[in-house]
């Protein structure tokens, strides 16, 4: 019931995903009168689903405690993580609020038995392949062992999502040498180069121009490097795009070869799309939840339910434990960070 969009958007691209995975079925938590009118508009759609009706629904302005006292148990957003918990759904998919949806989930579903709290990852297009960053926003500063944490989390999504045995993975870092970094950076640098049998491949530290280079297939940093990154992405690629709508357009000359440049416009517009990425993953979590962007279209949210769908056909969750067991001891954890999770 959430998002910037409302609900038609969530339907419309739950029938859009239907065309490419057939076999998904789909329950939806909120309004039920509301809900059942989209869904009547949408052949097809009803056949496969069902709709949860929940009074409460969570505002996309709550803080996350708020919205965790006020829509614990009777929102739509809870009870779709309930439903995770309880087995009647492989993962939560939302639109709605961050923030709460991260406070609920890591209350409902509980961290994995040795992760001390989620991250959020994001698949980032690089000049090679799909990589993945996190932590984008859950967690703001952590220790090293926090960042051990992410980095087993965030190759076993790799393993999942690229279905690759040993992903290559780095540290993000004000340099690449050994003795820059704070000494969270260094100390969680320390442990992963000297792991071995830890179902990825350790690169070393990793800056800022890496990410998109695609110099690794896992990036790891805590949440607050991480969410200032990922939005300066997406607003150099807004810019960028500007820029080149407005060369294309300014003299006759210009508009005559875009024109001609068409079809290489059309795929460099679709490489840039936000929406073919859509989705931020919550990993540590004793369940699947993925995140959609608030103002996502119905395209948009048809990508984050693609990513739903691979994450538990590939057994996400059973490979964030392999990877712990495969890690052996790890680093204690130093003195706890108490945040709430971003609203970003």
């Amino acid at each position: 019931m959430g998002g910037d969009n409302g609900p038609a958007t969530v339907l419309r691209g739950a029938r859009m995903a239907l065309t490419e995975r057939p076999a998904t079925r789909y329950v939806f938590h909120g309004d039920e009168t509301e809900l059942s009118a989209l869904m009547a508009a949408l052949p097809g759609l009803g056949t496969v689903s069902e709709i949860v009706h929940c009074d409460t629904v969570v505002p996309m302005d709550a803080k996350p405690a708020q919205a965790l006292r006020r829509g614990r148990g009777s929102s739509s957003m809870w009870s779709a993580l309930q439903a995770v918990k309880d087995g009647a759904a492989d993962v939560a998919i939302s639109c709605g609020n961050t923030g709460a949806l991260m406070a609920m989930a890591t209350v409902c579903l509980r961290p994995i038995d040795g992760i001390a709290r989620p991250a959020i990852a994001a698949i980032w297009p690089t000049l090679k392949a799909d990589t993945i960053v996190l932590d984008v926003g859950a967690t703001v500063g952590g220790d090293s062992r926090q960042l051990v944490d992410f980095s087993i989390l965030g190759a076993a999504m790799a393993r999942a999502l690229f279905d690759m045995k040993s992903p290559t993975l780095g540290l993000l870092n004000v340099g690449v040498e050994e003795v820059k970094g704070l000494d969270a950076v260094r100390d969680a640098a320390k442990f992963l180069s000297e792991a071995t049998n830890a179902g990825m491949r350790y690169h070393g530290f990793v800056e800022g121009d890496d990410i998109g280079r695609g110099t690794v297939d896992v990036v790891v940093t805590e949440g607050f490097a991480g969410n200032i990154a990922l939005k300066t992405a997406e607003g150099t690629a807004r810019q960028v795009g500007e820029y080149l709508r407005a060369a294309l357009a300014e003299t006759w000359s210009s508009r005559l070869g875009a024109m001609l440049a068409r079809p290489a416009l059309r795929a460099f517009r679709r490489k840039m799309d936000p929406r073919r990425v859509n989705g931020g993953v919550f990993l540590g979590l004793n369940g699947i939840v993925i995140k959609s962007h608030g103002g996502s279209d119905e395209l948009g949210f048809r990508s984050a339910l693609g990513l739903a769908y691979e994450m538990a056909r590939n057994r996400l969750i059973e490979r964030v434990g392999e990877g712990i067991d495969r890690l052996g001891p790890l680093p204690e954890h130093a003195a706890s960070v108490s945040v709430e999770p971003s609203p970003a």
